[in-house]
């Protein structure tokens, strides 16, 4: 019977849906993954012939960037989650690399929604009516001294002033004044026209008094480092943003109010996290297949290994952990879209089980084509480093139980 659908309760738009996705980002992001892993410079990723740029092309003249939009602003309207789970499971069955570059891309526009001001509209609406990739946005939230603890910032202590935003706005006038940096680790940093912005307000308040800014990466004063060289999720730019007396006017700024900013950051959080655990659902079940598919044509001992009780109690341990991870990772999408505030703690929880299930179901793969395995002629290969990262971006996972945990014992 192999492995089967568990959701009876799929519609035929939602198979009709995923089968397209499946077979968009298996034929155009899959070969482009593969072929950017391989680059030994980081700068030929991102390079103008680069076939990257044909899938932001080919991706948004699809409408991937604009599925979560409402249709009022151009977006695609797409409010089912179970739809939502099934192209993020695909996409990051493909290539998870790929896949967090394109989810990010939304994100500051996503925020800009929020403003009534109709210079924010407009650009939301360009965004969405963008089919030349010629808008990409970033997620600017790290920096070189502050990663996951910008997640844990509300806890009952009072506010500590040591731990403060390298990246700080003035108010003067009708205009901020930005100075400071951001990290090598945002994602999309070095090639964005465009930064969902978080930034420090008050520096006597640590990391309690923040705000978000969504803002064009063109102005003066904005420089990029190069992009990261890392071991896995290849595909994905990533690269350090600096600000020298950046100013943007009022309007930019999404959200200056402590008790709005603990809000927004709750529910980005939960939805950053409920998307990451979906994703690698996908990423793990590629794994799967992969093992599966090898496990039946090799062969040690006169018959293939799947015929063996070790190789055979190892895959039946994978698929349980995948379909765990995806039971759970489509409840908390499903829920969370119809709740306020969202829960939190079970979108942590989906990000967790489901990158961890990633790594160790990519681990037992590798274990099981043996030397192979580590063979950069073979995928398995490159699931492995892939799923190794998601362990550590959007919040680690160690810190991000922490937070689970307070919410758990509300």
């Amino acid at each position: 019977m192999g492995l089967v659908e568990l959701d009876i309760n799929l519609t035929d738009e939602q198979k009709t849906m995923r089968n397209e996705a499946r077979k968009f980002f298996m034929e155009v992001w899959r070969p482009a993954a593969i072929k950017l892993d391989k680059l030994a410079d980081p700068e030929d990723v991102i390079a103008s012939d680069s076939v990257l740029w044909d899938v932001f092309r080919q991706s948004y003249q699809l409408g991937y960037h604009r599925r979560s939009f409402p249709t009022e602003v151009g977006g695609l309207g797409l409010d089912d989650p179970i739809i939502g789970a099934l192209i993020s499971e695909e996409m990051g069955y493909a290539a998870s690399d790929l896949a967090i570059s394109m989810g990010v891309s939304s994100f500051p526009f996503t925020l800009a929604m929020m403003s009534p001001h109709p210079d924010m509209q407009n650009m939301v609406r360009q965004y969405c009516e963008d089919t030349e990739a010629k808008m990409i946005g970033c997620w600017a939230i790290t920096e070189p001294d502050h990663g996951s603890d910008w997640l844990l910032f509300d806890g009952e202590h009072p506010p500590d002033p040591k731990p403060t935003p390298q990246l700080t706005a003035v108010l003067e006038g009708d205009e901020y004044v930005l100075n400071g940096q951001k990290s090598a680790w945002v994602s999309n940093g070095t090639i964005a026209t465009h930064a969902a912005l978080f930034l420090g307000l008050d520096p006597s308040s640590g990391m309690e008094n923040c705000g978000v800014a969504s803002i064009p990466l063109d102005l003066p004063g904005i420089t990029r480092g190069k992009p990261l060289n890392k071991l896995g999720q290849r595909a994905l730019n990533q690269g350090e943003i600096f600000f020298d007396n950046v100013r943007i006017p009022k309007e930019y700024m999404i959200c200056n109010d402590p008790a709005t900013y603990k809000m927004m950051i709750y529910t980005i959080l939960a939805g950053a996290n409920a998307g990451m655990g979906s994703l690698f659902v996908g990423t793990a079940r590629a794994a799967l297949d992969e093992a599966l598919e090898y496990s039946k044509q090799r062969v040690q001992g006169g018959r293939p290994i799947c015929e063996h009780q070790s190789v055979k109690a190892r895959l039946f341990d994978m698929f349980t952990q995948v379909e765990a991870a995806g039971s759970l990772s489509r409840r908390v999408l499903a829920y969370n879209r119809v709740t306020t505030p969202p829960a939190l703690h079970y979108s942590i929880a989906s990000k967790i089980f489901s990158t961890e299930a990633a790594f160790r179901v990519a681990s037992m793969a590798v274990q099981i084509f043996g030397g192979y395995g580590l063979s950069k002629d073979f995928h398995i290969e490159k699931i492995f480093r892939d799923a190794r990262a998601s362990m550590i971006e959007d919040g680690v996972n160690e810190t991000l139980a922490l937070g689970g945990a307070d919410k758990l014992l509300e």
